[in-house]
């Protein structure tokens, strides 16, 4: 059976960081197997859907390039490829299973009935005895012809324990007397995740699905509707949970990152994907620097974790300083010129800036802390003259400053080279060491005890004119 994957998200605002690796994970899997990978849009929780999400969808997963070979944009061979579409064949198979002893009837007034929440499905254990059981199909039938609303419920007719097979957790026994007859079909003909994912699965000829281990209770109930209708289960590949520390886990409804906010915040698409392919997956090697086309080669389900996956930022803003770091100069002075808004109208050498800062910094959004002074210059003490390493202290630094600026003021060839020869040249005919002309003119020039980079690639950014500006008025100061 060729390898075929799917991701199945449902539209209900940004992707969430635990629901693009599930994407990722699906996606390896196919390309690792020379294999397909569909998207499937899962929108039958009309409750929670929220407008403009399936673009967000689609924007994240080209953005970060994984493009699927099928889907509701592109289609293919076993569409529509959106659930809602797909009312019909659900009531069909529903139809079908009550036919077939694995489902029945139910017009109880219920609030479970249709209030279930899809995406806690697996979490609502509700143990409900359902007098409508007791109903023969003919009755069950007459009462839906006569316009009496209904759900289909499934039957859990089994006793003893369900055994089945998952990649990462082996073989799994759940008793079935812990599951409950959940409905499949809701009053409004749209399905719950149970039976939908199952019917869909099947119909476009899913191999492997892989979601979250919170499912694996649920999975007995799936494998269930599989024999009832004489279908081969995919094969399970249940991944541990993304955490923000040993005790919450990952999640939108409480706020925490998605990847559009990483990548407003200044993460770069590339270096989110490789994090979170290494959130719950060990490729076997000291390799932590993946590409998309690296992972593909290399992915193995089989070396996916069962521990849950902490979610460390530190690490991840090393991993984005890595990607940052080796940006092309002109990739990285793209991607920083949105971060230089509080520059524009001045006179500066952004391309000089833009070198300076690539080396130093793991975060674009750092960009705007880092260039502060740049925009405005601090109003700073004099005491930040003061430095027992570089041999200064205000009266030297005011002797430096008085020598620099002539100096300066005659440089015609304003490059971070010849400032620095001239200024070095300057500190050796006044007998003085380097830092004590270099220091000084660092700290004029920006007000702050530590900056990115030192003071003749301040001077190149700031321009000749800023920089006698600053020098003159440090000499004021002092």
């Amino acid at each position: 059976m060729k390898t075929r994957t799917r991701f199945a998200p449902s539209p209900t605002g940004y992707m969430h960081i635990g629901n693009l690796r599930t994407a990722l994970y699906e996606y390896l899997i196919a390309k690792a197997n020379g294999g397909d990978f569909i998207l499937r849009i899962e929108d039958t929780d009309q409750k929670r859907y929220v407008e403009g999400a399936t673009d967000i969808i689609f924007k994240t997963l080209k953005r970060v390039g994984m493009n699927w070979d099928e889907g509701p944009d592109i289609g293919g061979n076993f569409g529509p490829y959106v659930q809602s579409e797909r009312k019909a064949i659900y009531a069909e198979y529903a139809h079908k299973l009550v036919d077939l002893g694995g489902a029945h009837y139910c017009f109880c007034a219920h609030k479970e009935d249709d209030s279930t929440d899809d995406e806690n499905e697996a979490e609502a254990h509700i143990k409900f005895k359902d007098p409508c059981k007791n109903i023969s199909v003919e009755e069950a039938r007459k009462r839906i012809a006569n316009g009496e609303p209904f759900v289909v419920r499934q039957n859990i007719n089994k006793t003893g324990t369900s055994v089945f097979h998952d990649v990462v957790y082996g073989d799994i026994e759940i008793d079935y007397d812990e599951l409950d007859e959940g409905v499949l079909l809701k009053s409004d003909g749209l399905p719950t995740y149970n039976f939908a994912n199952v019917v869909d699965d099947h119909l476009m000829q899913i191999s492997h699905v892989v979601r979250g281990n919170e499912y694996i209770s649920s999975t007995p109930k799936y494998n269930l509707i599989y024999e009832t209708f004489g279908w081969t289960p995919p094969t399970y590949v249940h991944v541990a949970q993304v955490m923000k520390d040993a005790h919450h886990k990952l999640s939108k409804r409480n706020g925490d990152a998605s990847f559009q906010d990483l990548v407003a915040k200044g993460y770069l698409p590339e270096a989110v994907l490789n994090y979170i392919a290494l959130l719950g997956w060990n490729p076997g090697t000291e390799q932590e620097i993946f590409s998309l086309q690296e992972l593909e080669k290399c992915f193995e389900c089989e070396k996916l974790n069962k521990s849950p996956a902490i979610f460390d930022i530190t690490k991840l803003k090393w991993m984005n300083g890595c990607y940052i770091r080796n940006l092309s100069a002109d990739e990285f002075h793209k991607l920083a010129l949105p971060f230089y808004e509080a520059l524009q109208g001045k006179n500066y050498n952004l391309e000089a800036l833009s070198s300076v800062l690539q080396p130093r910094i793991e975060v674009l959004n750092d960009i705007a802390d880092q260039t502060e002074f740049l925009a405005q210059l601090p109003d700073y003490d004099i005491a930040l003259f003061e430095n027992k390493k570089m041999k200064t202290n205000p009266e030297v630094a005011k002797q430096a400053l008085e020598l620099a600026l002539p100096v300066l003021q005659n440089v015609t060839e304003w490059t971070n080279e010849n400032l620095f020869a001239t200024l070095k040249d300057l500190a050796v005919n006044n007998e003085l060491k380097n830092g004590q002309i270099l220091y000084p003119v660092r700290i004029a020039l920006s007000g702050l005890e530590t900056t990115p980079g030192g003071a003749t690639e301040l001077a190149v950014i700031l321009g000749k004119d800023e920089t006698i500006k600053r020098v003159k008025q440090a000499l004021n100061k002092l």
